[in-house]
This record gives structure tokens, sequence and C-alpha cells, in this order.
């Protein structure tokens, strides 16, 4: 029997992580084809001991000319295999330089407990940071400019001799990315609500960012010491976002604290080793590490710095990483205050110095036995990101929704949904989720009214989701933001239309023949009331270039409120036929004169789309 490793340097690897060749390789064994990779018709007929003619013919009377070097896809090598007799099976292998991809299964004899990675979210100045100073008996607050987190930090407790991780993401509107990072790697998110203040919109941000991970929730009712805390109506109010808690006959555990007075922390705690020990969070001490980049920066002395979470093994100190396309090796390891540590067990938050550059947060690491390997797989993965850049992008497009049904690999649509109104919101949404394809599942992560945001499109980025505006629009800095992200943003004013195009999606049939182009914006600085004309706006435009003959749609804080026709446009006295972006111009709308200060007027062009 072997010996089982009696301490984390005795640290074993059950998946090889050299790097490996693209080469195909087949077997055949008791009557099963094993395969990977593409296999050519002369692989296939020598593995089956067969005639390629025999197979070439096959093809022939289907109706495709193939050759003895031709490469089969799964479905013809499947085919081929059952006319003969044979079952057969595909193996998926995964290169060490996709190992963010690797299916590790580990000894059930080498797993043991790890913390959970809890996550505390909420709106500003609701007490997320409050409450982890009072977990952590620090003083953090103190140290943040106006008492407000800036940046993602990570820090563990010890609760009756278990320890928690904790993140604490900026709960502040500006920060929706780092949010959306922590809810990535969490395991339990702690949603923090002011008793006195209520569900918030970064609150409800929160909601969405947890569901999207499909992580559990607990809630932390905050400050019921302070006059006018009301329980009840937070309670209430969460129930409205589909945050159904155990009083209401949900599965939603509820906790009312004070963090300043730290009253109940105790309570909170213990409720999160509860749900952690009902997940059955369990990791692997004795391999190599792997995990997540929470943050990273570089430091003017010490170089490229970053905050690492290990996931599962144990990182050391001397270890080769791979840090997304970083590579380097393990020079000082230190926790939240700064103590130098030479081990890192799963669950563990620290900060390492020694990589060749700075990574990017959200990036996966891994650590590898020698400097050689750890450069080439890194060098790898750099060729394959700049690679995948050119031709991919983040999130979801309708027409890759398309693609993917007619290869028959989607099984969910993510979707976020902005409105004119709550109630439109709540109605296209209803009738989104009635959408009845098979094997596909309409998810609509988040539904609200008001303006297309930069925070929508995080949330779309993070959750590889399209972004639908109902009567709704974006401005050019959010424009530039999905441009940026590469998140799609696809704008309807008719409810069947949308309905329409989603289900042609979902069922692989999208035929698209016209799509809007947005080519100009003018925001209204000055109204000009004139006898025989009525009101002229003074505009300047911010955005591409004010055409005088295409349609037009006027704008209120985002919402649609009328669209027409530009009846005349000047520059100074005179006619102009367009105006560029960053120049003064006047315009009077056709037939309409309810404009104010500050509304937006958007021109668009309809172009032709191949399908």
């Amino acid at each position: 029997m072997a010996k089982k490793p009696t301490n984390v340097s005795e640290r074993k690897v059950n998946v090889s992580t050299k790097v490996t060749s693209n080469k195909a390789t087949t077997k055949l064994s008791n009557g099963v084809f094993v395969y990977t990779g593409a296999i050519s018709i002369a692989e296939l007929a020598k593995s089956l001991d067969i005639l390629p003619s025999e197979i070439i013919k096959y093809f022939f009377m289907k109706g495709k000319l193939l050759n003895i070097n031709s490469l089969l896809d799964d479905e013809m090598i499947g085919t081929i295999c059952l006319e003969n007799g044979f079952d057969f099976q595909k193996k998926e292998v995964v290169d060490a330089e996709n190992f963010e991809n690797l299916q590790i299964k580990d000894d059930p004899n080498d797993l043991t407990y790890r913390p959970p990675v809890v996550t505390i979210m909420g709106h500003v100045d609701h007490g997320k940071t409050t409450l982890i100073d009072a977990i952590r008996n620090s003083n953090l607050v103190d140290k943040e400019v106006g008492g407000i987190s800036q940046s993602i930090g990570a820090y563990q407790a010890e609760i009756n001799n278990k320890k928690i991780t904790f993140i604490d993401t900026p709960g502040h509107e500006a920060f929706t990315a780092m949010r959306s990072r922590g809810a990535s790697v969490t395991d339990i998110v702690i949603l923090v609500v002011a008793a006195d203040d209520g569900v918030m919109p970064q609150t409800v941000e929160a909601i969405d960012h947890a569901k999207a991970a499909g992580v559990p929730i607990i809630v932390a009712i905050n400050k019921i010491d302070k006059p006018g805390a009301d329980v009840n109506k937070v309670k209430n109010d969460l129930l409205a976002h589909d945050v159904v808690l155990e009083d209401y006959g949900g599965d939603v555990i509820a906790v009312e604290i004070s963090a300043k007075q730290k009253i109940n922390i105790d309570k909170l705690l213990e409720t999160v080793i509860l749900v952690a020990e009902m997940s059955q969070l369990k990791a692997n001490p004795n391999r190599y590490a792997m995990g997540i980049v929470l943050e990273a920066e570089l430091d003017k002395q010490e170089g490229p710095k970053a905050t690492l979470l290990v996931q599962n093994g144990t990182l050391k100190t001397s270890d080769y990483l791979v840090a997304g396309t970083c590579y380097g090796k393990v020079r000082r390891m230190t926790n939240e205050f700064n103590k130098i540590l030479n081990t890192a067990l799963p669950a563990t938050p620290v900060s390492v110095i020694g990589l060749s550059e700075v990574p990017q947060a959200g990036d996966h690491f891994m650590a590898f036995s020698s400097e050689k390997e750890a450069r080439e797989i890194a060098l790898r993965r750099k060729q394959i990101k700049e690679s995948k850049e050119k031709k991919m992008t983040s999130a979801a497009t309708l027409e890759d929704l398309f693609n993917m049904k007619k290869e028959g690999e989607i099984q969910n649509i993510n979707i976020v949904l902005k409105a004119d109104s709550t109630g439109s919101a709540e109605a296209v949404k209803a009738s989104l989720e009635k959408i009845n394809v098979p094997n596909v599942k309409i998810n609509v992560i988040r539904a609200s009214s008001g303006a297309i945001t930069e925070s929508d499109v995080l949330l779309a980025s993070a959750s590889h989701a399209i972004i639908y505006g109902f009567n709704v629009r974006p401005d050019a800095k959010t424009r530039a933001k999905a441009l940026e992200e590469k998140v799609e943003i696809r704008l309807q004013r008719i409810i069947y239309a949308l309905l329409e195009e989603i289900e042609a999606a979902a069922k692989g049939l999208l035929k698209p023949t016209y799509v809007e182009k947005i080519i100009g914006q003018a925001e209204i600085r000055q109204l000009f009331k004139v006898s025989k004309l009525g009101t002229i706006a003074g505009c300047m435009v911010v955005d591409g270039t004010i055409k005088a003959n295409s349609p037009i749609r006027l704008l209120r804080e985002g919402v649609v409120i009328y669209e027409g026709k530009i009846a005349s446009l000047r520059r100074g006295k005179d006619q102009a036929k367009e105006v560029r972006s960053g120049f003064e111009c006047g315009i009077l709308i056709e037939n309409y004169n309810d404009i104010k200060e500050l509304d937006i007027i958007e021109q668009y062009e309809m172009v032709e789309e191949k399908a």
C-alpha cells in the first residue's frame, strides 16, 4: 500500500502538469473505441481494422465526398463505430496551459474540511467594513478614505476553532466590477442591509451578483440599535426582490445585528459555519496550489504584487507560479497582517511577490514544479489569450446563441433587462420566462427600470449575458464600456419583436435583417422659443455626428420620450448638413416642442445585416 503524505510538503498532483501535445490518440479496448482530438479516416480505419475505402464509400453514399486524410467529427466517428459493431467514447484532454479547466478527482481520503469563503456585500455605508471590524476586533474603517472601502480586502477569522475567510467588497456604485469579482470566488454571501435605510440600489446589485454566482445568501440586518430601525420593512423589501427569508417560508436566513455595538455577531458567524457545513466544503491540501487572483498592483519598491486566494492544494514559498499569463517564483508570502508565511492552505488569502508582471484580478493561478515549466506554460497561455481575443468576446451575443443552439450546445440564455418603467420591466420579464423551447432556459438576471448603465454592462460581462433595452437607451459612455467589455446591447421598442428575437435565437432560427446603428448624440444646453417656429434646442454634439436627414429620438434620463425627425439643423445662422462631435448647433425637432435642458437628441440609422 502506498504511503499517505503526512505533511503538505509531500504534495501530489493527480493530473499531468506537463505541456502536452495536441496530437490525437486512439485505443480499442473491449469493443469500445476510445479517442481524443480530431481523427482522420486513415487513423479510424487502422484502429477499427477495416479498410479506409469502406468508410469513404459509406460517406459517399450519404452525399459526402471525403478522402483518406479527411478529418472526422464526433458524429461521423460515432456512426462508423456503431456501423461496425463498436461502442465509442471521446476523452477530453486538458493541456497544462488550460489548468483552470482541469477536472481534478481527488481521493476522498485526501479531502479535508476547508474554511468557507464569505463575501460581504451591500449598499455604501450600510456597515460592511464595520462588520469585518467587529469580527476581527480590528480597526479597518479608520484606515479607509472617508470610511468607504476602496479596494478588495481578504481576511481570516477563527470562530469555535473553525476558520472563515472574508472578502470585503466595496459597496459604492463605482466599484461594481470589484463586487462581481468577489461573487465569482465566494461560497457564501453575507448581504448587509441597514435597518434604518432598507434596500437600496447597490443592495439590489449585490443580490443580482450573488444570484448570478449561484451562492447561498445570509442577510445581516444591521444597525438595529439606531432610531428609526424597521426590520420588518427590510424583510418585505427583500421579498420584492425574490429574497425569501425563513420567516416567510423561504430558505434565506436573516440575522439581526449591530456591527457597531457588536450585537449578535457570534450568531451571524455560527450561521455562516452552519451553512458551510451543509455545503460540505472540502479540498485536498496535498497537491500543488490552484486558485484565483483577487487583486494585483505594481509596488514601487517590491515590483508586481498580487493578492491570491488559494482554492485547492497548498501554496509554498519557493513554488513556481503561473497566474494568468504571468509566471514567477514566490519570493515572499504574507497574510493580511503582513506576517510572513511559509505555507498557505486551501481558502487562505495571501499577498505574494515574485511574478514577472502584474496579473489581472480574476485570473486563475497554479503552482508548478520548475521555473522552465512555468515559463513555457505562461508563454503558451499568452499566445492562446491573444489568439482568442481576436475572435471571441467575453459576453454572449445573440448570433453566438443562434450558432450554439444549431450545434446543440446552449442551455441558458442570460439577459439583463432594462425598461422605461418598473411595470414594463416586469411585463417583459414575465413574457420572456414564458418562452418554452426544449433544453433552453431564459434566465433574466436583472429586470429594472431606467437607462442602461455601466453597472448593467459589468453584470452582463460577468454573467455572459445580453443586455436588452426596452424603450431605454445607453449613453455614449455606457456604449463605450459595452464595446470595451464586448457586451452586446440590443434595443427594442415593441415587446413582441423582442420576444420573437429571443425565441428565434433559442430555437436556432435567428435571421437578422436590420440592426440599429447610433450615429450621434447631442445634449440640449439651452432653449430658444421662436413664435413662428417653436422651441429651438441649443445643443452640443457629445458623440458621433448629427445629420440633417436621419431619424432621431429624444431621451430624458435615458428613457425615450419622443421619436421623429429634425426639421432644421443649423451652425450659427447657416443651415448645416451635419455637425460633428465637440461642436455646437441649433436643432428644431419636427412637430415637437416639449424639450428640456439636458435632454439628449440621439440620431440613428438602420443598417442591413446579412443573416
